[in-house]
């Protein structure tokens, strides 16, 4: 039999797993893989299938491999508490049931992702749309693949979790019908055009690498995308100082609303 090739290789893990590698940069993936495979005195991929089927130890070493290991699910969750009991609510009485929401610096997924589901307590699936965007090309397509681990999933609601996660050796996969839902884009909050007319806007955690004179900017951009009476949803680390100037109303330390 010919040794099988990677193309065969990334099937043949689809089959098992259901995590498409196609998903991730190439060159970059079929390296860290053949350098497992050899680590593991492994010769060729499909002997290292065989391995992957009849060995869970492996198997799981595999997966936790690809795994997202940076990002958390529903951070900070009395802030997530409030979007749900609150914000959502309130923006479905004002705007309707499709809204138009962006989670901008959306990094490995988990925030446009744990959106989604927050909002399926209020909306069929068939209704939400997100807008998820980030400068780094490699964080979005671990973000299609939408593989977590443990810790990163910790706080989502049991509910929740057990809906819309499959467990996949020691990490979990977040479900197509959960994933449909989210559009991502590369954006760059520095240089690139802003999308316009959106009912919430989230951006957490991140404008705290930037200087005030960017972060300023970036505020006043967000208010000029947001729509008359639109959300700005804000990180634990981070405040707007001149709300008020930008055209802003303080809900609460996390969250604006746009006059």
């Amino acid at each position: 039999m010919p040794q099988m090739d990677y193309e065969w290789f990334k099937k043949a893990v689809y089959d098992m797993t259901k995590i498409d590698l196609n998903a991730y940069k190439e060159k970059q993936m079929k390296r860290r893989i053949d350098t497992l495979i050899t680590k593991n005195g492994i010769d060729g991929y499909q002997n290292y299938v065989s391995l992957l089927r009849s060995n869970k130890e492996k198997f799981d070493e595999f997966v936790n491999y690809l795994t997202i290991n940076v990002s958390e699910f529903y951070r900070n969750p009395e802030q997530w508490e409030y979007l749900d009991k609150e914000v959502i609510p309130d923006l479905i009485n004002k705007f309707g049931r499709n809204l138009k929401i962006w989670s901008a610096a959306c990094s490995t997924g988990d925030e446009p992702y744990s959106l989604v589901m927050a909002l399926s307590k209020h909306l069929p699936l068939s209704n939400i749309h997100i807008l998820a965007t980030d400068i780094d090309k490699q964080v979005i397509a671990k973000a299609k693949v939408g593989l977590y681990n443990e810790k990163s999933v910790a706080a989502v609601p049991a509910d929740l979790k057990a809906k819309y996660f499959t467990k996949v050796g020691p990490s979990y996969q977040i479900s197509d019908e959960i994933k449909k839902c989210v559009e991502f884009k590369e954006h760059n909050l520095l240089k690139d055009a802003y999308p316009t007319n959106y009912h919430l806007i989230v951006c957490r955690n991140v404008l705290i690498y930037f200087t005030e004179e960017a972060k300023s900017e970036i505020f006043k951009k967000f208010a000029a995308s947001l729509a008359p009476k639109g959300c700005l949803f804000i990180g634990s680390t981070e405040q707007i100082i001149t709300y008020r100037d930008i055209g802003f109303t303080r809900r609460n330390s996390f969250y604006y609303d746009k006059v």
